[in-house]
């Protein structure tokens, strides 16, 4: 049965996400890149100067007194603390392997157009809002689906069908790939670098020919009361925990990717010289005897881009439309520079980890190792290793524990959202329960030996965005509206235009009053 339901999964997922997927996101970000006039490049300036150029106005990182919603800033780390994760480490170095250097070049491309396609998800999040049951924001593809899609003549029922679709994936995927799958990530790194004989070496069972041992227990136990601690606690507690640990982490990763590029600089231009050759053509020495496809160097690098930065999924949406935002262009551009900073910047990093730290040959192709996780792992030991002390592995450990517990809380509140709408009146119980039984899934996450619950929620994760971009697509005159009505007032200083700030005419009137008086206030 095992057997049957793995090969149904890999069916569906190779539909969802190679066949299909990667390239409908590729269309979409490169359509919304086009109906927006290229707004991440010819506004380059402008996003930069209000999103990380803009740290220290008091507007963007100050906590709201409105328990209902969060800062600009804390939107950004929940939202980056689930979208930067094992993929980024993992997860390159995967797409090397699989696809050679190119794969990254890919990467690249596919996080260019993703850009847009993040931001016009957090338009129409914004856009799409309001309050729920307790007085605080609820915005995701389910309600530009319900409210957006099925607004149009004659497709209510179908905006409405896909809305629940979409919600029905996503909380799914948050009990997988958002929970037990990032649990045994960490269970596994953390026991294997730091290991304790006295706790690894009493074995409670064995599965699938693995060990189940007290010192996972342990370490599942402690993880399901940290997160539970968190979680319960709601989107503040998430927001609050998110805006500390994430800057740390990829501020300490990028710390220690810089250190390795630096000593191996002179490795640095084969590397892109390596990147950009790799990404046009297949040199037969990557990938043994049989060499490389072409297709498969672009589908590797594109899958795992969107793997890492999750753009075109309807995921990040539904924590950037808490943020106390009034514009939703802010918040689109917001949704730019997460993409920019989880793909372009440590995405690459770990890239140049790679390449330049000699455990890839660039001449050859010849690979030390084809386990992903241990190839960044030995990368840094190259530089962090003191005697038989791998200190480079304990921070790849210690970094993929960072990376997976923020991705476990931005998952939480992912699938929190999505039973929120599923449930309708009931959804303060609803809720409640959910959270209950995902805090409770991570202990099984720390002693899970099967990797079929891994991607059967990948599938799912993957099933999310089929629905979201068909309501990005069909949203899409409505965005390219408000992105030149935001340029027109912000940028180039028309006097005269009325903003478009939410489809409901209320909180339009309202935000629009407030914007009036406060010109500096987005």
């Amino acid at each position: 049965m095992l057997e049957t339901l793995t090969k149904i999964n890999d069916a569906v997922n190779s539909f969802v996400w190679t066949k299909t997927g990667v390239w409908l996101l590729i269309a979409t970000g490169i359509l919304m890149t086009v109906l927006t006039r290229g707004f991440q490049f010819s506004h380059f300036r402008h996003w930069w100067r209000k999103t990380i150029g803009s740290l220290l106005d008091k507007n963007v990182i100050s906590h709201t007194d409105d328990k209902a919603t969060i800062s600009q800033f804390q939107a950004l780390c929940t939202a980056l603390a689930a979208t930067v994760g094992v993929g980024n480490i993992a997860g390159v170095s995967a797409a090397i392997i699989t696809g050679g250097p190119g794969a990254v070049f890919w990467m690249w491309f596919a996080a260019v157009f993703g850009m847009m396609t993040n931001y016009s998800e957090n338009v129409l999040g914004i856009y799409f809002r309001r309050k729920n049951h307790a007085d605080e924001w609820s915005g995701g593809a389910m309600y530009y689906l319900q409210d957006g899609l099925g607004g149009y003549p004659h497709m209510k029922i179908a905006g409405r069908v896909l809305a629940v679709i979409f919600a029905v994936c996503a909380a799914l995927a948050s009990f997988g790939i958002g929970n037990m799958g990032q649990v045994n990530k960490i269970v596994i790194n953390f026991t294997s670098s730091f290991d304790i004989k006295a706790l690894s070496s009493h074995v409670l069972y064995t599965s699938g020919g693995k060990d189940i041992t007290l010192y996972m227990l342990i370490v599942g136990i402690v993880l399901m009361v940290l997160v539970g601690f968190v979680v319960i606690g709601g989107l503040q507690r998430i927001a609050i925990v998110a805006e500390k640990i994430v800057p740390f982490m990829v501020l300490a990763f990028l710390a220690g990717s810089f250190v390795i590029i630096f000593v191996n600089i002179a490795n640095v231009l084969p590397a892109f010289k390596a990147i950009f050759d790799g990404a046009f053509s297949a040199p037969a020495v990557w990938g043994g005897a049989t060499g490389i496809a072409f297709k498969t160097i672009i589908t590797q690098g594109c899958k795992r881009g969107v793997f890492s930065n999750e753009a075109g999924l309807g995921s990040s949406v539904m924590v950037h439309s808490n943020s106390n935002v009034k514009e939703p262009v802010k918040q689109g551009m917001w949704g730019i520079f997460e993409v920019f900073a989880d793909t372009i910047i440590v995405c690459t990093m770990t890239a140049l980890v790679v390449l330049t730290s000699g455990v890839i040959n660039l001449k050859t192709g010849a690979i030390e190792t084809d386990t992903d996780a241990v190839l960044v792992d030995d990368a840094f030991d190259t530089v962090f290793k003191v005697g038989n002390v791998n200190i480079g592995s304990m921070f790849i450990a210690l970094a993929i524990l960072l990376f997976a517990f923020t991705t476990v809380l931005g998952w939480s509140q992912y699938g929190s959202k999505a039973v929120e709408y599923l449930a309708g009146k009931h959804a303060p119980v609803a809720t409640k329960v959910y959270k209950v039984i995902f805090v409770l899934l991570i202990l099984s996450g720390a002693l899970m030996t099967s990797s079929i619950a891994w991607d059967i929620s990948d599938t799912f994760n993957g099933m999310m965005m089929i629905p979201n971009l068909i309501g990005v697509l069909a949203m899409s005159p409505l965005v390219k509206k408000i992105t030149i009505n935001y340029a027109d007032r912000r940028i180039r200083g028309k006097k005269d235009v009325k903003p478009i700030l939410s489809y409901d005419p209320k909180i339009n009137e309202e935000n629009a009053k407030a914007l009036a008086e406060d010109p500096n206030l987005d």
